[in-house]
Order: C-alpha cells, then sequence, then structure tokens
C-alpha cells in the first residue's frame, strides 16, 4: 500500500512519544504569549510551559471546547503576528458565533501534507484526476482537498458542490478516479445515474470515494461500493484541527481511522467526567496538536465518540494509533423512553431490511413531555412502515412509529444530510 512519508507514517512507539513530547511543549511555550490561551492554562493552575515535563503531564492541563473558539471569535486564539496570517476557513454551522481557524504559511503547509496523506492511502498517484466536491469558501472542505491535491500531484477537478449532472459529466469527460463529498450526498449521484435515459449507468474510471463531515454505516459503505464499483474511505478531521485529513483516514485494511500521532496526540476520555478511559473503551475524542502555529489546541474536545482499536503496527505497514470510525457525537445522541442511542445506529438498521434505501428522517415529536418518534424511510413496493417499526424495536430496544415513502419523495441536500427533525420539542 502506497504511502506519501513514509518515515514519518512508520514511526516507532518510541520515536513518536519523544517527538510528541518535543510538540507539546513546544505548543505550550507558542500559547503562553497569547492571554486568551495563558489565562485559561492558570485558572487550572498552571503557572509556566515547564510544568509539562513528560506526556503524563498532559492531564494537568484543561480541555478546550467549541465554546472556547466561540468566545475568542474572530482571532483571539491567533498566537503569531497578524501579518504572518495566510487564510482563514470557519465552521459550516449556521447558527450562533462561528469557530474560525486561521493559517500560517506553515499551517497550510502542515494541512496539505496530512491530506498528501490521506490521497496517498486511497491509492491515489500523481496524475490522477480527484474531484473536489464539498463547497469553496468559509467551509475548509473544499480548499483542504484543493492543498492537498497541488501537494500530491493529483489533476484537481474543482467542482464544488450542487449540480450532479455536471459533477457525473465531469467525472466521465476527465476520467476521474477518486472524489471527495459527503457520503448523504451520494444517494443523489446514483439516482442521477440510475435515470441516465441513454442507459449509460456507471463511471468506468472511478475507483475512489472518500467521505468526511458525516458519520455513515459499513451497510452503507457497502451499498455504495457496489454500486459505484469504487472503494470507499473515512477521512477525518475538523475546522478546529485545522481542517479536512488533519487528524487522520482509514487506510485499505479498513480496520480503524490511522490518526497522524506526528501531528496530533489523541485521548478518550468520559464525557462525564472528564477522566482519560483504557485503550478498547468508547468515550470522547480529544486531540492536541503539536505543530499548528496561528491557532494550536490544547486538548480539544470534539464531541465525537470513538475509541482507540490499537496502537500496533497495522497491516498496511503504519504505525499511528487507529481509533474506530466515529460512532456519533456527544449532542446528537437521542434519549426515547429511556433508550440512548444515535442516528448512525438506526441507519444501520434500516440498511438490513431489503428494500429500504439510503434516505431517512428521524421525527421526534413531543407530547404532554413524552417523546413520539417517527422514522420516516424511502423503501420500494412491498416495505410496510410495521417491518421497518419492528425491526428497529429489535436493534434499539423501543418501538419507535414508522413510515415509508415512495423513492424520491423525502428532502434532498447537496450538504450534509438533515437526519434529525425536532417538532414542538
Amino acid at each position: 500500500m502506497g504511502m506519501w512519508n513514509r518515515t514519518a507514517e512508520t514511526l516507532s512507539r518510541d520515536e513518536l512519544a519523544a517527538l510528541q513530547l518535543k510538540g507539546l511543549q513546544k505548543s505550550l511555550r507558542r500559547v503562553w504569549c497569547n492571554d486568551f490561551y495563558r489565562e485559561r492554562l492558570s485558572v487550572k493552575g498552571i503557572s509556566s510551559p515547564e510544568d509539562v515535563k513528560s506526556l503524563d503531564d498532559l492531564s494537568k492541563l484543561p480541555f478546550f471546547t467549541k465554546d472556547d473558539f466561540r468566545d475568542a471569535y474572530p482571532l483571539k486564539m491567533n498566537c503569531v503576528d497578524r501579518r504572518e496570517l495566510m487564510e482563514f476557513h470557519q465552521s459550516s454551522g449556521s447558527t450562533g458565533t462561528p469557530v474560525v481557524m486561521a493559517y500560517t504559511k506553515n499551517d497550510l503547509n502542515q494541512w496539505a501534507e496530512c491530506m498528501a496523506r490521506c490521497y496517498a492511502m486511497a491509492g491515489l498517484e500523481k496524475g490522477d484526476a480527484f474531484q473536489i466536491m464539498p463547497t469553496f469558501g468559509l467551509f475548509n472542505g473544499g480548499f483542504g482537498c484543493y492543498h492537498g491535491c497541488r501537494k500530491a500531484h493529483l489533476f484537481c477537478v474543482p467542482a464544488s458542490s450542487g449540480n450532479t449532472e455536471r459533477q457525473i459529466k465531469l467525472m466521465r469527460d476527465f476520467h476521474v478516479k477518486g472524489f471527495c463529498s459527503v457520503v448523504s450526498y451520494v444517494p443523489r449521484l446514483i439516482e442521477k445515474l440510475d435515470a441516465d435515459p441513454n442507459g449509460d449507468f456507471d463511471i468506468p474510471s472511478l475507483k475512489v470515494g472518500i467521505f468526511g463531515s458525516e458519520t455513515f454505516s459499513d451497510e452503507l459503505r457497502r451499498r455504495i461500493e457496489k454500486r459505484l464499483h469504487i472503494e470507499c474511505f473515512d477521512i477525518y478531521g475538523m475546522t478546529e484541527t485545522g481542517g479536512i485529513g488533519t487528524t487522520g483516514q482509514d487506510c485499505m485494511a479498513h480496520n480503524g481511522i490511522h490518526v497522524w500521532e506526528d501531528q496530533y496526540i489523541t485521548e478518550i476520555i468520559d464525557p462525564v467526567t472528564g477522566e482519560v478511559l483504557p485503550d478498547g473503551e468508547y468515550g470522547e475524542v480529544v486531540f492536541t496538536s503539536l505543530n499548528r502555529e496561528a491557532m494550536p489546541i490544547i486538548r480539544y474536545r470534539t464531541r465525537d465518540i470513538s475509541r482507540i482499536l490499537s496502537r500496533e503496527k497495522c497491516a498496511c505497514g503504519r504505525t499511528s494509533l487507529r481509533i474506530d470510525r466515529i460512532t456519533g457525537r456527544t449532542d446528537d445522541m437521542l434519549i426515547v423512553k429511556g433508550v440512548n442511542f444515535y442516528p448512525r445506529q438506526v441507519e444501520e438498521a434500516l440498511m438490513e431490511i431489503p428494500g429500504v434505501k439510503d434516505e431517512f428522517q428521524i421525527v421526534l415529536e413531543e407530547h404532554d413531555g413524552m417523546t413520539d418518534v417517527t422514522v420516516n424511510v424511502e423503501a420500494e413496493e412491498g416495505v410496510t412502515g410495521h417491518m421497518v417499526a419492528k425491526h428497529l424495536r429489535e436493534k434499539l430496544g423501543f418501538l419507535p412509529k414508522g413510515d415509508v415513502f415512495p423513492v424520491g419523495s423525502l428532502p434532498r441536500s447537496e450538504g450534509k444530510a438533515k437526519r434529525v427533525v425536532r417538532k414542538n420539542v
């Protein structure tokens, strides 16, 4: 399996530990010069960056959250001279104060390096055509893919989002080998292919799909791979860590997401107590950056739920630890009739029902303090609401309502799918 940076991707555990301590101490010295960070660190009892003498001392440091980024809007967390900033991106959320991430030249190079590793991990090589479907703009997806394409010497097709017919035409005309998008857009792409009036249902050159920003089930992955004849990869990264791909991706072994440990320290904590959990236990993912300049992150609570799968060398040859694919987020967990579950678990259950298609909605409606759940799905004839509800009860432990709609009936989105709809809540 190809690697972009074999030296960095095959470091021993001892080499990684030494590199991480050096990077952590460097980041602490950098943020100590910033009033916002220093005040947060001081509250936790940190009197100097020199208080951290080993990786075990990481637990002495405070957690940072999305609220810190919002409180620091727009650039209170910037740790370099303003003249060194070259670019910024911000979260795609439409409400509240946005999360901003600014970049120096070295930060952009670090981002591009991480993305180039992801591309190589997916089997992409110099000259391969790669189509970028995330939006180009304040959201980091489009530009992150672009910076990575240039670093990896790929032939970039900067399509941006929307206009599915054009996306397909570009893929065919330029013999695109790989593309990146949100996974919920792929069913839209497939629908257009299936409806081709000339019976041209495939894109022969296409081999790789890289999907980020949303969780998705293994069954949906298999459906996409079978229909498009591609291999799917789950890329990981967020605005706060520096953008798409900065924290890793799964390799061709598909046995967890490799985290770039020479770039980030990974912790899994109990979301309630904040205590670090042993490997193998599910909890909230926390990242600390080692090489970011403008806006480093210190013990950043991502709200994503995962676990550390292994620190052993992977079948692909990489030595970085692997975390499980993201199960959900601490803030999208649903509690209904005493049962906790995530939208991804609903998707996994639905994909097991023959005839059920990819589009679905979870509708929550509150009546007199009780929450009723209806799961709307698109399905072929013969699938009934009773079948859907019964299967969900077996998988989730409670009985929701199930409503079945013809294929194409539920709302579509060019961006992230809105899976949960709340009414009267």
